[in-house]
């Protein structure tokens, strides 16, 4: 993991999880999306990972032509990297998660690194009103629901929006099967080095929001992918604070919520570098670069110094 300078800091302006009911900050529309997306870029984040809604009622949507309406925007006003979600939301298809990526054709995706349960049921207990009717039964269907990512899924994605698009990566591993399941892609030439890997805790079907494995979730990756790689950290709820503060403190980066989402705490990590990180443009230039790929095995034994010389030269 050589990049240990200023941390990468994502910030999720609006993901598919939460529904309205939830928070009354809760970015919605499409100018709600550009309005909080903007000032986390001018804020210091540098990756800008990007759901969309449907204005009339917030669920989650997969029309490219809601997305239309504020990555321009965005991409206009800021000098963020655009991150467009390939998981879309619960009950999306492939081909419905990758439309709009494949139209806006963005520097950079979100790629779940397999199929998992994905409860969101418990969240059904808290609260008693609904302001939309598709609520409570979008958290009552993940009681029986399955998130669909394949090996052929991501064999998909990888050619269409990968070799098709020239599309980076972030790669979010919910559990250690995930590191694995990225392993194996690096293994087979299909996901190149650098990585940006995103680790994911306290999703029920996931691995749990346990410190214990924050700390062997790193060592995995870092057996597994030794110093090709920048790490990520973020957690669900109550958890997301202290677990990318132990992160960030473990020589992580971080992924946060917007400031009208998550409060003080979260703007803090945003007010933390004021441009685009230079770690992150030394991993994106690294990731341009065409040095060819390297074994696991040969990764994992390079000096830190040969690496670091490897990056200053990309």
């Amino acid at each position: 993991m050589p990049l240990r300078s200023k941390v990468i800091i994502t910030c999720a302006v609006t993901g598919s999880i939460h529904t309205p009911t939830m928070s009354p900050y809760l970015p919605l529309t499409p100018d709600e999306v550009a309005r909080d997306a903007i000032p986390a870029a001018e804020a210091g984040a540098s990756i800008l990972h990007l759901h969309a809604r449907d204005p009339k009622d917030g669920r989650p949507t997969p029309d490219p032509n809601v997305f239309m309406q504020f990555l321009p925007r965005i991409k206009q006003a800021t000098n963020a990297v655009i991150n467009i979600t390939t998981g879309g939301g619960h009950g999306m298809t492939l081909e419905e998660r990758l439309a709009a990526p494949l139209r806006a054709k963005p520097e950079m995706c979100s790629m779940n690194m397999g199929s998992m349960n994905f409860g969101l049921y418990p969240m059904l207990d808290r609260y008693k009103e609904w302001k939309y009717e598709w609520e409570p039964r979008a958290l009552e269907m993940t009681r029986d629901f399955i998130f669909r990512n394949t090996f052929a899924d991501i064999e998909k994605v990888l050619k269409q929006l990968g070799e098709g698009c020239g599309t980076r990566f972030e790669h979010e591993c919910y559990d250690v099967g995930h590191l694995y399941n990225l392993a194996h892609f690096v293994d087979r030439g299909l996901i190149k080095p650098p990585l940006f890997v995103q680790t994911i805790f306290g999703i029920l079907g996931g691995i749990g929001a346990d410190h214990e494995n924050l700390v062997h979730m790193k060592r995995i990756a870092d057996k597994l992918f030794g110093d090709d790689y920048a790490w990520s950290i973020l957690a669900a709820g109550r958890h997301q604070m202290p677990f990318v503060t132990m992160g960030a403190i473990m020589g992580g980066n971080v992924r946060v919520a917007s400031k009208t989402r998550c409060g003080s705490a979260a703007a803090s990590w945003l007010r933390a570098t004021r441009t685009r990180s230079p770690a992150f443009a030394q991993f994106w230039k690294t990731c341009r670069s065409k040095s060819p790929p390297r074994t696991r095995r040969a990764r994992s034994s390079r000096s830190k110094a040969a690496m670091t010389s490897r990056f200053r030269q990309a």
